[in-house]
């Protein structure tokens, strides 16, 4: 547990032994406590921990609650607590003040657990597969796709620095509609390179790609599959150009520093009968019907908007039905505690479907939950850059790893929750300044880094410091960041708990912000031989969390800047 939860549990345990005493005392009427809450206030000037325990009580001990709060601290005993004093404010909460001990032990912490610093237990190692991106491997990626594998590759990061056990997995659509209109697209660029009477859809793949795999596959074949039929033609031209597709989406996101633990692929779904078991297990527990030769499920009766078809009248199944199999895959046979999913806006309607069907299926759908990302927009030069997936002209992954760093790019997109569009300005992405959050931040850790190889040049080693050298850190700017150091380890179990990876991004800014001020106030070398160690101690702690969320993040902490 740390420092900052014990000082929590110890200030919750401190105050119902207070409400015993006063009960026990006569002071009180015997009555159940009820549950109250201990926060930490928006202002801490008010308090580092404040209670609502005396105005939740007010019912149960019939009168006021600033009269129960007086008789709560008259009878409590901080001793055992990390706070020196309280005081009751407004109409009755109680809020408290830490001890100077308390800040000693935050940096000792820090300093002891140092790369573990933040970890936690909190999951107790419950499984959770999140799977992410999962672009269709009939082209590149796009900036969405950007966005989902910054937030995705996050999210795991924190859910394992939370104590969960946690696999990444990408699906790989290919199988179905999309597979069909790649092979349709593949047939006519090929068949253009010999005929002039072939002529593209309008919903077929327009990019530039396509041109290419058509023309490296007839550098192979030549004209060998030009009088072959249609089925040998397009299966060649998709076995040829899928697998690079493939190894390519892999190739690009490795360079995003994304690595996965499985590609799962949608044909194995289709290959073993898992799509074909979903549908009979649905129709042997009553839940489908027939309607005009295709076969419906009664969705309607678990949740969903409206029925829906799993199998159409020629035999085919919907889109849905490998999606029903995938995520019964995951929470059945393989058993995952949690599946987390993220995709985009446009999947809001798809969700509830597929709970529904999960549902009907006998599996919790509480366990299946859904992180919907909104759009991205690119801005250069103050105004939005225009996109255009079907003309072929889309910005790629790779072509904006090309223009920004890769870790501006894994920190802006990870800026804001995922429930919120984000734009993102590829003109400050490279900028060196303050104005950069990335480079801000990692700005911070290489000051820290400057500081301490100055010192060391003067001849200052940094050494353990004790409760008294501790005790001169008293400016409100040291306070503050000491403050902000300890609740690291609570960020990152609400950033778990509500599947908001972004909420480190944001702390680490703020952390470091924090810290620019503390150097603006705070000279740390120091005639005061403790009061320099105490600083030089507070400094290392920072480099040490920012150091932690920076790696945890897969973005680069520079020495030197």
């Amino acid at each position: 547990m740390s420092t900052a939860s014990a000082a929590v549990c110890s200030l919750n345990t401190a105050l119902h032994k207070a409400f015993e005493k006063a009960i026990s005392e006569g002071l009180l009427p015997q009555a159940e406590v009820p549950q109250f809450n201990i926060e930490i206030p928006a202002d801490r000037s008010h308090g580092d921990l404040a209670t609502n325990a005396a105005m939740v009580s007010a019912r149960a001990f019939r009168a006021a609650p600033r009269k129960i709060a007086e008789i709560i601290t008259g009878c409590i005993d901080l001793s055992q607590t990390d706070m020196a004093r309280f005081e009751i404010a407004g109409p009755g909460f109680i809020n408290f003040f830490y001890d100077s001990s308390y800040y000693a032990k935050v940096l000792a912490e820090i300093a002891q657990e140092g790369s573990n610093y933040g970890r936690s237990d909190h999951g107790k190692g419950k499984k959770i597969l999140v799977e992410f991106v999962s672009a269709n491997p009939t082209g590149p990626m796009h900036i969405g796709n950007a966005r989902g594998g910054a937030i995705g590759d996050s999210l795991a990061s924190v859910l394992d620095a939370a104590g969960y056990q946690v696999a990444r997995e990408f699906y790989v659509n290919d199988a179905g509609n999309q597979i069909e209109k790649f092979a349709t697209s593949l047939e006519v660029r090929y068949m253009q390179l010999y005929r002039d009477d072939w002529e593209l859809p309008e919903d077929s793949y327009h990019g530039q790609d396509i041109i290419d795999h058509a023309k490296a596959f007839a550098e192979i074949n030549g004209d060998s599959y030009v009088d072959s039929s249609a089925e040998e033609r397009r299966k060649a031209l998709v076995d040829f150009a899928l697998p690079k597709n493939i190894e390519g989406l892999e190739k690009d996101l490795l360079k995003y520093r994304i690595k996965y633990d499985r590609w799962f692929r949608e044909s194995t779904l289709h290959r073993s009968g898992a799509v074909d078991k979903v549908v009979k297990l649905l129709t042997e527990k009553g839940h489908t019907y027939e309607q005009e030769g295709a076969i419906w499920f009664k969705a309607a009766q678990f949740g969903a908007d409206k029925d829906f078809v799993l199998v159409r009248s020629n035999g085919l199944p919907t889109y849905v039905v490998p999606d029903i199999a995938y995520h019964y895959d995951k929470l059945v046979t393989r058993n995952f505690d949690i599946a987390i999913d993220v995709l985009g806006a446009d999947h809001h309607g798809y969700v509830p479907r597929l709970k529904a069907a999960l549902t009907a299926l006998g599996v919790d759908a509480s366990r299946l939950d859904v992180v919907l990302m909104q759009m991205v927009f690119l801005v250069k030069d103050g105004e939005r850059v225009k996109l255009s997936k079907r003309s072929g002209k889309a910005i790629t992954l790779v072509t904006l790893l090309d223009e920004i760093p890769i870790d501006a790019a894994r920190f802006f997109f990870n800026l804001r929750e995922a429930n919120t569009p984000f734009e993102f300005d590829l003109d400050l992405a490279i900028e060196q300044s303050s104005q950069n959050p990335v480079y801000y931040v990692q700005y911070a850790h290489a000051r820290i880094c400057n500081i301490i190889k100055k010192l060391g040049e003067d001849g200052i080693a940094q050494r353990e410091c004790t409760p008294d050298d501790y005790a001169k850190l008293t400016a409100p700017e040291e306070i503050e960041l000491i403050n902000k150091l300890a609740s690291y380890g609570e960020e990152i179990i609400t950033a778990a708990k509500t599947y908001d990876p972004s909420r480190i991004t944001r702390y680490i800014y703020d952390t470091a912000t924090l810290f620019h001020k503390f150097y603006n106030a705070c000279r740390v070398k120091s005639e005061d031989e403790a009061l320099m160690q105490a600083r030089l101690s507070l400094c290392t702690a920072t480099r040490t969390v920012i150091a932690n969320v920076l790696t945890m993040f897969k973005i680069n902490a520079p020495e030197s800047m």
